[in-house]
């Protein structure tokens, strides 16, 4: 038995209708690409400061 809980109120998932266990469905999706989209950004922090640190490396050295 699977069970959710929502607003401090715990809900058998087997007992919620369709629709309902579809829009929890939906939610784990949401969840799933949230978490995708928050690896993606940190991967292209991590590169923007490596290109950064290349710039960087590149421009005139002050006398």
């Amino acid at each position: 038995m699977a069970t959710l809980t929502i607003d401090g109120k715990e809900y058998d998932t087997e007992q919620l209708s369709d629709a309902a266990r579809e829009q929890i469905v939906n939610i784990q999706i949401v969840d799933e690409k949230l978490r995708t989209a928050q690896r993606d950004a940190a991967i292209m922090q991590t590169a923007r400061n490596a290109y950064i640190q290349a710039l960087q490396a590149e421009l005139p050295k002050e006398s």
